[in-house]
């Protein structure tokens, strides 16, 4: 008695994944060299060997809603003892890219988000939003004063160097308050299909020993993966690429902490009424004084790690998160900087550069490489919890 097998390639998928990276893939011949290199491969389901395989026939089915794609973290091991030159890290992370781009809604904007010659696009829409809302505020700001009073102000003495000067705090949380609930809502949509994918196939292929989904026993998995991250204990376990370990920690910790200055300002002004600018001593200030350098001296390892290493491909999608994260950094450390030099012209234009980069970086958070961040996370949560075999 035989068994027959249809396999129905999508041609597509492997055009895909070969233009965002994985363009070595076709020199793998299944020796499974990666498999032994690799540390988070399990002795009854060859990793990365069997996503090789999936890859190269265009089972983009069996690759997409996989759970093992995200527990990867391009450690490079695989790629450097790989006798073909087939760089599985490489092919992963072009699957991975792609899976984005999958699951991300609208699809239109996923594809516009990692192609190159949309990015004056991407960058020409925040500039123009920014710059009306900076006419605005400049050329109208009294009249909006004499109407709104101090609610418009905010309290801000206008004959200073003030951020709300320029562009209306207003204005400011009127564009990215609806951009982060957006940014939710998308990511939202994506894990939940996401999750029901990686339900499906970890059942299928008998990764797991408890198949049905238990939230409660799921969300006691949440702490010890956090922690995991945080502490980057698989980044220390790369043989290759140990030295990205302090870069990502640098910008991981920065984004975090820049995160909770965030929140912490936003309470202050709406809750107290107390606007900036804040002192240098403040506290607060002070952590978001480091994590702005932290950030500007991690991205800056990043790159420096990226073009050091010759054997791992660099996309377009690397290059612009990073650049972002660089840029994000620079504009607003030196437009602290030039306030505090009482150059107004340099503060404002650097500050509306600033909200240009950070526009990007929110409004394209579910597209861009940032969201493995998220997905990464979710995948190890739900391994951990189903404790993956």
């Amino acid at each position: 008695m035989s068994t027959e097998y249809l396999v129905e390639p999508d041609l597509d998928f492997i055009n895909q994944v070969v233009g965002l990276g994985g363009d070595s893939l076709k020199k793998c011949f299944q020796c499974a060299t990666c498999s032994v290199a690799c540390p988070i491969s399990p002795e009854n389901k060859p990793f990365p060997r069997k996503e090789m395989i999936a890859a190269s026939w265009g089972l983009k089915d069996k690759l997409v809603g996989n759970m093992d794609i995200w527990l990867c973290h391009n450690c490079g091991d695989c790629s450097t003892m790989c006798p073909r030159g087939a760089n599985p890290g490489d092919v992963l992370g072009a699957i991975r890219s792609y899976a984005i781009s999958e699951y991300a809604t609208p699809k239109k904007l996923a594809q516009a988000v990692n192609d190159p010659k949309k990015l004056p696009v991407l960058i020409g829409i925040p500039a123009l939003i920014f710059f009306v809302l900076a006419l605005i505020t400049t050329m109208f700001g009294d009249n909006l004063t004499a109407i709104f009073g101090e609610l418009w102000t905010h309290g801000v003495d206008k004959n200073i160097i003030a951020h709300a000067n320029f562009i209306s705090t207003w204005f400011v949380d009127l564009v990215f308050v609806p951009l982060s609930i957006w940014c939710t809502v998308i990511f939202a949509l994506g894990l939940k299909r996401f999750l029901a994918d990686m339900y499906i196939d970890a059942v299928t292929q008998e990764k797991v020993k408890n198949p049905e989904l238990n939230i409660k026993e799921l969300l006691k998995s949440v702490v010890p993966v956090l922690l995991r991250i945080v502490k980057h204990e698989k980044f220390t376990e790369c043989g290759e690429n140990q030295e990205r370990t302090t870069a990502h920690m640098m910008v991981l910790y920065s984004f975090i902490a820049l995160f909770m200055v965030t929140g912490i300002f936003f309470l202050v002004l709406y809750v107290f009424h107390i606007p900036g600018p804040y002192h240098q001593y403040n506290p607060v200030k002070i952590l978001a004084n480091v994590a702005g350098l932290s950030l500007i001296i991690g991205s800056a390892l990043l790159i420096k790690n990226r073009i050091t290493q010759k054997d791992q491909i660099t996309s377009y999608k690397d290059w612009y998160l990073i650049g972002l994260v660089l840029g994000l950094g620079l504009t607003g450390m030196v437009t602290e900087m030039a306030r505090l030099a009482g150059s107004a012209n340099i503060c404002y234009f650097t500050y509306y550069l600033h909200l240009i980069f950070v526009f990007n970086l929110m409004a394209f958070l579910p597209f861009s490489k940032m969201a493995h961040f998220v997905y990464r996370t979710i995948s190890m949560i739900y391994a951990e919890y189903a404790k993956r075999q």
